[in-house]
């Protein structure tokens, strides 16, 4: 069955005023942002969400094969053919004669692959690297994740979790000492009740010392959720709604007595906060 136009231009000539304006980097924030309430609709197990989303991630690669299509780079028949070919290859145990009985193994014959490509095109220099292709650009516990899971592949591991939990407690002694050096009388949240007091701000230096480990402690965490098979971005995300829910609750119930949040003092809202986490934890 033939499409019924070549292009979006020839089914509504002069199309969308707001589509001719797109370019591929003005659209970049919105497939970023589709994909993530993809993700969204997943966590939620909103089936009939997802339908919708899906559909909207799929417009996203329809919108950029068109644009491509336009300035004659590629079209969205190239973009099909192509998932094709890297499918078939990199399925040898499928396609082929490889043997593959575990999804570790599966992994390292992928990366294998991946690395005889990149030498193909050339780009000999990057494919030295188990971590090339790893994008920086993607957010930073999906990125920790994928460069410790290409090492992790190459042998380079904690030998088991405890080895990670160890790790976890040196992180944390080391970020504690560093908090030691903050002038006196030491870091506080700008929080209300705190927010103008004669808090000193951490020298240049120590702020630099104490990012180090507060990035290396969330590392050690991101190794922990990929040693137990979760993915930290997911975590993070559940942990994120279940804070949203709980405060927002906790909102509902000081409005309820006629309170604004700044007005109720901090032990209560301790109270109403362990209020939520049973009355959430009766509900399930």
């Amino acid at each position: 069955m033939s499409a019924p136009c070549a292009s979006w231009k020839d089914c509504a000539p002069g199309g969308c005023p707001w589509d001719r304006e797109q370019t591929f980097d003005t659209i970049k924030p919105y497939t970023l942002e589709e994909a993530y309430e993809v993700l969204e609709a997943i966590d939620a197990r909103d089936w009939n969400e997802l339908t919708g989303e899906l559909g909207d991630l799929l417009l996203q690669v329809l919108f950029y094969a068109e644009m491509a299509a336009e300035q004659k780079s590629f079209t969205l028949d190239d973009v099909l053919d192509r998932l094709a070919d890297k499918l078939i290859a990199r399925h040898p145990h499928v396609f082929g004669d490889v043997k593959a009985d575990t999804p570790k193994e599966v992994l390292r014959n992928w990366e294998a692959l991946k690395k005889e490509e990149k030498k193909k095109r050339g780009e000999e220099e990057q494919a030295k690297s188990v971590l090339s292709g790893v994008s920086s650009s993607m957010p930073a516990l999906l990125e920790a994740h994928k460069i410790s899971s290409r090492a992790a592949n190459v042998g380079f591991d904690w030998p088991n979790i405890e080895g990670l939990f160890e790790k976890l407690e040196e992180e944390i002694r080391e970020l504690r000492d560093e908090v030691k050096q903050y002038p006196a009388p030491g870091p506080s949240p700008h929080t209300r009740g705190i927010a103008g007091s004669s808090g000193q701000k951490a020298p240049e230096a120590l702020r630099a010392r104490m990012e180090d480990e507060v990035g290396d402690l969330l590392f050690v965490l991101v190794n922990i959720a990929r040693y137990l098979s979760l993915d930290p971005e997911s975590a993070l995300r559940k942990t994120n709604r279940k804070f949203r829910r709980r405060f927002q609750e906790v909102e509902a119930n000081v409005h309820a007595g006629g309170k604004s949040l700044d007005q109720t003092p901090l032990e209560e809202l301790e109270r109403l906060w362990q209020q939520a986490k049973r009355s959430e934890r009766e509900d399930k």
